[in-house]
């Protein structure tokens, strides 16, 4: 094997790219739906592939393609906030909806299907996860391998716009059109990113670790 083999990534929901800003010599293939965050995501990292499409979808069609798979599906439906401001709990006149399960559909694919290393990524959810998960950095991760314990721990996901540019390293101050402090709370602290993608390289080129 290739002393330093370039993986191939699917990197879905890919937002803007926190996740992905320290990864180094990969190929990536970036799937969004908004234009407007496909935009900013392609001009911070313009030789990953971007495609503008149904990540859900594109992984179903594409996942035997890849040696790493990275999926952020939307979590506003499992998250404990969700639960907290619904009609329910008497606190607000939210409507009670159901968990977008295509969460636990991707996880069932990746886990039965699929070949390579993959992480599912998403909050903590209001209620016991289906399939248990790791939990790193205030976030769940249903991966095939196992992630040590972040060593810079968790690090602050709000405040302003300026303040969350420098946790997540982006400045997206001349973007127009889109709610700039959602857009930098959905990132993944890149250096969260990094340590994840090593350690899924643990395991997929071991030898390169002896």
């Amino acid at each position: 094997m290739h002393p330093n083999p370039q993986m191939k990534i699917l990197n879905l929901y890919a937002g803007i790219g926190g996740n992905r800003k320290l990864w180094q010599d990969v190929e990536v293939t970036a799937v969004e739906l908004s234009p407007q965050i496909a935009k900013i995501y392609q001009d911070f990292f313009p030789d990953d592939k971007v495609i503008m499409a149904d990540a859900h979808q594109y992984l179903l069609e594409h996942f035997k393609e890849f040696d790493f798979i990275w999926s952020s599906p939307p979590c506003p439906t499992h998250s404990r906030l969700n639960d907290v401001f619904t009609v329910g709990k008497g606190k607000s006149t939210n409507p009670v909806t159901y968990p977008d399960m295509a969460l636990y559909q991707e996880i069932i694919l990746l886990k039965h299907h699929f070949n390579g290393k993959y992480v599912v990524e998403n909050v903590i959810s209001y209620y016991d996860p289906l399939y248990p998960p790791q939990e790193v950095d205030n976030h769940y991760f249903w991966t095939n391998f196992h992630i040590m314990a972040f060593p810079q721990g968790c690090r602050e996901h709000y405040g302003g716009i300026e303040a969350l540019a420098k946790v997540k390293g982006f400045d997206i101050s001349k973007y127009t059109g889109i709610d700039k402090i959602k857009t930098l709370r959905n990132c993944v602290v890149p250096e969260l990113g990094l340590h994840i993608l090593n350690e899924s390289k643990k395991n997929l080129y071991p030898e390169l670790f002896e």
